[in-house]
């Protein structure tokens, strides 16, 4: 199956996941899906060999609500089971709509919730691995709107100035920050924090991957241009997806929608 194929099979799960445990943020999901996707696919220094070696590469899911996105993914490369994805949101289940690194020893970084709290803690693991001397890169995803949160400056501000060249944060741009603050020039903002920018097309998992590998000296920001609730024709037109769960009824016109995108 080639990687095209296999994001319209990853979006066809988190539906009936979704549909399983009634909740999900599922434009969210679709939206970082292929970032994910990357990231775990060649994009960093991460194996099932070596992940719980001091010096692999180090991933933190700021951006919570793409929880789902996250897991299906650790599902489809087995590093957890396919039937544990589907106790999504069960009362007794591990896997919830945000990350909780407490139920997942060694695999999930940093617990996911409040915004604007996971790119500062992953600032201080770059700053650490920095101090360890082990080589380390450390990866974060946000999204768009969380740069609304004054503690993404300041964590800028401090990665820029102790020169972090061992941490990326890839910013799943879906313009929702444009829906809340007007004229937010990220590219500008970031060149002048200090950060060398680059924008890809965050559904070209190519890109992303190629991107991702690329050191420039200097604390890196990659602004991953994305759709919300890409890959489904209903999810990227009606907004009231941005938090429900698909009905029974819905999945089989949801699944046919993501076939033939």
């Amino acid at each position: 199956m080639n990687e095209m194929d296999t994001m319209k099979s990853l979006r066809k799960r988190m539906l009936a996941v979704s549909n399983m445990g009634r909740d999900g943020n599922l434009q969210s999901g679709f939206s970082s899906l292929e970032i994910l996707w990357a990231l775990y696919h060649g994009g960093m220094n991460y194996t099932q060999e070596n992940r719980m070696d001091v010096g692999h590469d180090r991933f933190v899911l700021s951006k919570g609500q793409s929880n789902l996105a996250l897991m299906t993914v650790l599902a489809e490369c087995g590093y957890i089971g396919s039937a544990e994805l589907e106790t999504f949101c069960r009362i007794d289940s591990r896997i919830s709509m945000q990350a909780d690194r407490t139920k997942f020893d060694g695999l999930i970084e940093c617990s996911a919730g409040s915004l604007g709290h996971g790119f500062p803690i992953a600032v201080g693991m770059a700053l650490a691995a920095k101090l360890r001397r082990s080589g380390e890169h450390v990866y974060v995803l946000v999204g768009d709107g969380e740069m609304n949160e004054g503690t993404m400056w300041e964590a800028m501000l401090f990665a820029a100035s102790e020169n972090l060249d061992n941490i990326t944060m890839i910013v799943d741009d879906n313009g929702s920050v444009n829906k809340m603050l007007r004229g937010m020039n990220l590219p500008g903002k970031f060149s002048s924090f200090g950060f060398a920018v680059e924008t890809v097309n965050g559904h070209n998992i190519g890109e992303i991957r190629d991107t991702l590998q690329k050191r420039d000296g200097r604390p890196r920001a990659v602004l991953a241009k994305t759709v919300r609730g890409y890959g489904c024709k209903t999810l990227m037109e009606d907004d009231s997806w941005f938090h429900r769960y698909p009905r029974a009824d819905e999945l089989a016109g949801l699944y046919k929608e993501v076939d033939e995108f």
